[in-house]
């Protein structure tokens, strides 16, 4: 096999067809099905089952996929190698994030990665659960996740940095009546209208303990994007509980936070395959490791500050 075969298999597999995939890659449809046809008669076994008009990946097609990546990933790295060698810098990394760990630590770390790597293109795709970024980091479709949990996360086979803990805190929208402490207890919550992400995350975790609890509050919206939440919270459609990264931005917009207690955290890492990185992927991981140790070492002092 070669790149090309390669090259050619990925972009079936990623537009779905060969249809859209001989637009992207701009060669004729029936030269890409002649290609990938000569491809499987190498390999002795169907990479694609035809089904209408479209194609599934069969077991061989499924097993190809990360390798397949992983070959071209290596590939871009040694032509972004040659290239720094002429005096040339660049690359790209692709990163999947989650929408609250995307907005920080994500938006420090890239500032910082950036500024020292200013020709290098950072893609950042959308996951809206730990499994989705965990499942796109260990295929290859993303070199880098970051993802927030209820629990520390734990994948023995990829590389987990943890960055930092977020509180989750109650965003109010600038007409709210809110109390002047800067926190709020879960039984505080009882009478708010709320608008809550969907099942399976930790803020709606809590808003589901407290209604266990017998704590009346109301349910107005359920949305999946959260990047729709603070918007709605600013129109006052509803309150919102969500993790301490929103805490700036909704500051800025007017909206008033406060502090939950007792206290639940999501808990955020970056994660990658803990080889055949390229070389952005590389920098951009020890860029997250040395951001971590710094919230860490903060945490830590002010914790010892207090005298906790």
């Amino acid at each position: 096999m070669d790149v090309r075969q390669l090259k050619f298999f990925l972009a079936v597999v990623d537009h779905g067809g060969f249809g859209k995939a001989a637009q992207q890659l701009m060669v004729a449809q029936p030269s890409l099905s002649q290609a990938i046809a000569g491809f499987e008669r190498e390999l002795g076994m169907p990479l694609f089952h035809r089904v209408g008009r479209g194609v599934v990946l069969s077991d061989a097609g499924k097993a190809l996929v990360g390798p397949a990546r992983v070959v071209l990933r290596d590939v871009d790295e040694a032509a972004a190698a040659m290239r720094a060698l002429k005096g040339l810098r660049g690359g790209r990394v692709d990163v999947i994030a989650m929408p609250s760990p995307g907005m920080e630590p994500l938006t420090t770390i890239l500032t910082t990665f950036l500024r020292n790597h200013p020709d290098v293109t950072v893609n950042v795709e959308a996951g809206f659960t730990p499994d989705e970024v965990l499942s796109s980091v260990r295929s290859g479709v993303c070199e880098i996740g970051v993802l927030g949990s209820a629990e520390p996360t734990r994948a023995p086979d990829l590389d987990v940095i943890p960055l930092e803990n977020q509180a989750l805190v109650l965003i109010s929208g600038p007409h709210d009546e809110v109390p002047a402490e800067p926190t709020i207890r879960r039984e505080d919550l009882g009478g708010c209208r709320l608008i809550v992400s969907q099942r399976g995350s930790l803020m709606r975790a809590l808003v589901d303990d407290v209604l266990a609890e017998g704590i009346q509050v109301t349910i107005v919206a359920e949305i999946a994007h959260r990047t729709s939440i603070l918007p709605m919270v600013l129109n006052g459609i509803g309150r919102a509980v969500m993790p301490s990264s929103w805490t700036q931005s909704a500051q800025r917009a007017g909206a008033h936070v406060h502090r939950i207690v007792p206290e639940s955290y999501l808990h955020v890492a970056a994660v990658s395959r803990r080889n055949h990185l390229t070389a952005p992927a590389t920098a951009l991981m020890a860029e997250a490791r040395r951001s971590g140790i710094r919230t860490h070492r903060h945490a830590a002092s002010k914790s010892h500050d207090s005298g906790t």
